[in-house]
């Protein structure tokens, strides 16, 4: 059943199952929660350290430094096998997610507008889930559709997207809420705001919500016309709702997460203490903790102590701890990482008589989605199906490579891929307008996903050969290059904004193209450092840049570009990669000179 859009602010979604009556004394029965988060479209099998998760440590004898132990793990064929497995056993099981299900996708899912990817969450058995600040990657409307189904007329594959390439998309089988977004105009949600869940005599209501500054982080232009409103009084406030309906056990499915602090290991031999990674079942109840401004904190501190738990996303790190509520009760906040590489299995006891859970029963762990079992055929058929279709854009050769290009900065934040996207939006000619041509690129770190390697792919080119599917794997977005025009104080309010403000506590150095330079310290530019073409910077002049439409809108709280004037659309990021790739054939990558100095 594909979830429509509603027109209440708090529509709720309920999917009765057949009740069964407990046994006299028998009140207390046993429900499993299976959960994840931030899947982003992997369907195969995600490569490199996005297909890795730290399980243990020991030390390199070479450097007396210790060392990562992991494990290849993740790929929509083995979590599915998982959870099936994970359910075997309990007759009382729900599978819930916490948004970013779509969006910042490889090309299988990306191609088809994630079609794929809800059908895979279908056949896996997914219940409910959270909209995440990705599912608006190409607008609200867009997300709708998503969840009622239907297809887009976008012209058979132009833009190397074609939505319905294998079938009437059919939509979700599975609810998606969106408690706090709402549409201005006729201030309703856009879709449910929870959903409540029956299943053998159990009723357990799900919140969900993604984070209020999704605004910052996405494309003005997709969420035009929305607010995003506080988590916390959005779900207090639906907790009565709830409560009218019968519904007691409540858990709130949130897009917003904790960052881990360094996790303490000690070296058995030794027992010299190390400061690691954190593993992938990082728990409070063994020792570790959130960092305490975390964003998630906050909020789980302020929840309706009659909310029960926690699923949240967002910041790829795996945890299980404790954040106790307002009235100093326990109570579970769980994320299980990122791409389909971790599930969580949380188990607890339900009072049929309370008809509540039993807060002190709740106890969760994480799971790895390791590779060594069985592949799940239904999702196999969905992966070969869509390959097939995919083939012809995703194999293209776009150029080569001489070494790998990859997203490591160095100590003032530059990276070779992060020069190379900026040179290409540089030379891209469908930004310039009046013949006046960008002089300054600038990318976001944080929208270049994957590393350009010149090993072979699965389409077998020759060594250092890049494929149209590799280029897309770093800039997955579709975002519009956007010329603008700034002066020299934007431009030297937007480097301090990449240490300041929103960008204090987690830094986001901009990537920028040939000819730009500057020295970055804890504070912004040093002053008189910002370079162009080895001349100084003029506060009071005008200068050209290009940028993407997310940036250009304000996202990663970089205010500054919002100022620019006679703003410019051109054509798309990959596009504008993917060309500069074919001409600048073959690429070797250059010193990281552009950007000196620490932060």
């Amino acid at each position: 059943m594909a979830v429509a859009a509603v027109a209440l602010a708090a529509a709720a979604v309920a999917t009765p199952v057949a009740t069964a009556s407990a046994k006299p004394g028998k009140h207390l029965v046993d429900v499993q929660l299976l959960s994840f988060n931030d899947f982003h479209g992997n369907l195969e099998a995600p490569s490199g350290s996005s297909g890795r998760l730290v399980t243990d440590h020991h030390i390199d004898p070479a450097t007396g430094a210790p060392v990562d132990d992991t494990v290849d793990v993740g790929g929509v064929e083995y979590l599915a096998s998982h959870l099936a497995e994970a359910r075997k056993g309990h007759d009382r099981s729900l599978t819930v997610a916490a948004g970013d299900l779509i969006g910042a996708s490889p090309l299988l899912s990306a191609a088809f507008h994630d079609e794929p990817s809800i059908e895979a969450m279908n056949q896996l058995g997914l219940d409910v889930t959270s909209v995440g600040n990705h599912e608006f990657d190409e607008g609200y409307k867009e997300l709708q559709r998503i969840a009622d189904g239907g297809c887009i007329d976008d012209g058979d594959g132009e833009n190397n997207q074609n939505s319905c390439a294998a079938h009437e998309y059919a939509g979700a089988d599975f609810d998606i809420l969106a408690a706090n977004v709402v549409e201005d105009a006729t201030r309703k949600t856009i879709l449910p705001s929870y959903a409540i869940k029956e299943v053998d005599g159990v009723k357990i209501g799900f919140i969900g919500m993604t984070l209020e500054g999704t605004p910052d982080i996405v494309t003005a232009e997709g969420i035009k016309g929305l607010s995003f409103k506080d988590e916390v009084k959005t779900a207090n406030a639906l907790v009565p709702k709830l409560k009218s309906k019968g519904v007691k056990a409540i858990v709130t499915l949130i897009h917003e997460g904790a960052n881990l602090p360094k996790e303490k290991w000690t070296d058995p031999a030794t027992g010299t203490v190390h400061e690691v990674n954190a593993t992938y079942d990082y728990t409070c109840e063994r020792g570790g903790e959130l960092v305490p401004d975390s964003p998630i904190v906050p909020i789980a501190k302020n929840l309706d102590p009659e909310i029960d738990m926690l699923v949240t996303g967002h910041t790829h790190n795996p945890y299980v701890c404790d954040v106790p509520d307002p009235k100093g009760k326990s109570r579970l906040v769980t994320s299980a990482s990122s791409f389909g590489r971790l599930y969580t299995e949380t188990n607890l006891k339900y009072d049929l008589k309370k008809r509540d859970i039993v807060r002190s029963s709740v106890r969760g762990s994480n799971m790895l989605v390791t590779r060594d079992v069985a592949k799940a055929p239904a999702q196999t058929e969905l992966i070969n199906t869509y390959k097939e279709l995919v083939t012809p854009i995703a194999s293209r050769v776009l150029g080569t490579i001489t070494a790998d290009v990859t997203r490591t900065a160095n100590a003032s934040g530059e990276s070779a891929l992060g020069d190379l996207i900026a040179d290409a939006q540089l030379a891209d000619p469908s930004t310039v307008v009046n013949g006046e041509a960008p002089v300054i690129a600038f990318m976001n770190p944080g929208g270049i996903r994957a590393d350009l390697t010149a090993a072979n792919s699965p389409y077998g080119e020759a060594v250092g050969d890049v494929t149209y599917d590799e280029a897309f794997t770093v800039q997955p977005f579709n975002n519009f290059m956007v010329s603008l025009t700034m002066t020299g104080q934007d431009i030297y309010d937007l480097l301090t904004q990449q240490v300041t403000g929103a960008n204090a506590g987690s830094h986001k150095i901009l990537q920028v193209s040939e000819g730009f330079s500057y020295e970055i310290s804890s504070s912004g530019p040093v002053e008189g450092s910002v370079m162009l073409n080895g001349e100084p910077i003029d506060k009071s002049a005008s200068y050209r840049v290009v940028t993407n439409n997310f940036l250009q809108g304000g996202g990663d709280a970089f205010e500054a570009f919002t100022r620019g004037t006679d703003p410019y659309y051109g054509g798309l990021d990959i596009d504008a990669f993917s060309s500069y790739l074919e001409s600048s054939s073959p690429y070797t990558p250059g010193a990281l000179d552009r950007i000196t100095g620490t932060h």
